[in-house]
Formats: C-alpha cells, structure tokens, sequence
C-alpha cells in the first residue's frame, strides 16, 4: 500500500513538472513579435504609372502593345497585348525586362519557370510567357500581366463621410 501511495506521488510530481513546463513552452511560442514586415518596399505605384511605364519600356525593344480592359470592380490586375515577329519575340522580350531592371529599378520577381519571366516594384508584379511557336507568316501575341498587392489606393473609392449625428432633445 505504501508503495502505491508514493508512485502516486512520484506521478503527481512529473504531471506537475511536465504541465509547468509546457506552459513554458507555450508562453515562449505565443509571445508578441510585433506587427509583420510590409509586403512590399517603396510607397505603392498607381496603376497608370505602371501601365505607362511597361508600355514604353516594351516599346523601346520594338513591342507594341495595347492595353486590355480591366476584368472588374476594384481589381487590381492590368494587361497588355501585342504582337511581335516571332523570330526575335523572346529576345525583344528579354532585353525589354532587362531594360525595366537596368533603367527603371524593377527587379528580378520570384522564380515561376524558364519560360516566364517576372519583375516586380513597390506593389506590382509584372510577369510575361514566352507562347508557344505560331504558325509560320503569323506574329507571336505578346501578353503582359500586371498585378499590383493590397489594392490600388488610387483606384479604390473613398467611403462617404456620415452627416454629423446631433444630439436630440430631451422631452419635458
């Protein structure tokens, strides 16, 4: 009897170190870090800043380029397209976003394959794939896609302002 009085003590003592040393654990895992970097770096671009800017930067490389309608409502998406011949389409684009890092501070985006090539500045990330090869006495389409983080504050509309609330009078 006496040896299951003190197993039950010793069982008591490891429950207690374990569940305080768990707490430990767990106050050291949830403790605050402070807020999360931002996502970006630099003030974020307007939209027009950046179409204007890609568009001209493809055109110096030979590419003409349109812009298409935007899909929707408080998108933050833009696209560009063209055509190009399609013998020099990959170098032209190439040099173009190599133009976009040497000329304007774009930098190289994140790795999405051999075959597309992305850049990315303040809030934007520009990306372009290489089509397949067209059928021959036909231009290569050039497609450029525009994708700005966390919205486009010069898009977005400014909520309407609420008429001052008065005070009414007490009845008597």
């Amino acid at each position: 009897m006496r040896r299951i009085v003190v197993l039950i003590a010793l069982a008591s003592l490891a429950l207690t170190v374990l569940t305080a040393a768990a707490v430990a654990a767990g106050a050291f895992l949830l403790r605050d870090l402070g807020p999360l970097p931002p996502r970006y770096s630099g003030p974020p671009l307007p939209r027009e800043t950046v179409v204007s800017e890609m568009t001209s930067i493809l055109a110096a490389e030979g590419i003409t380029v349109a812009r298409e309608p935007s899909g929707g409502i408080r998108t933050c998406h833009e696209r560009l397209a063209g055509q190009h011949a399609p013998e020099t389409v990959q170098a032209a684009l190439k040099a173009a976003f190599e133009r976009a890092r040497s000329e304007h501070g774009w930098q190289t985006g994140p790795d999405l394959g051999e075959d597309v090539l992305t850049l990315k500045k303040n809030n934007w990330t520009v990306t372009s794939g290489f089509a397949s090869t067209p059928p021959t006495g036909l231009p290569a389409m050039v497609i450029v896609s525009m994708t700005c983080i966390d919205g486009d504050p010069t898009t977005d509309p400014t909520a309407p302002s609420a008429p001052p609330v008065e005070p009414v009078p007490a009845s008597s």
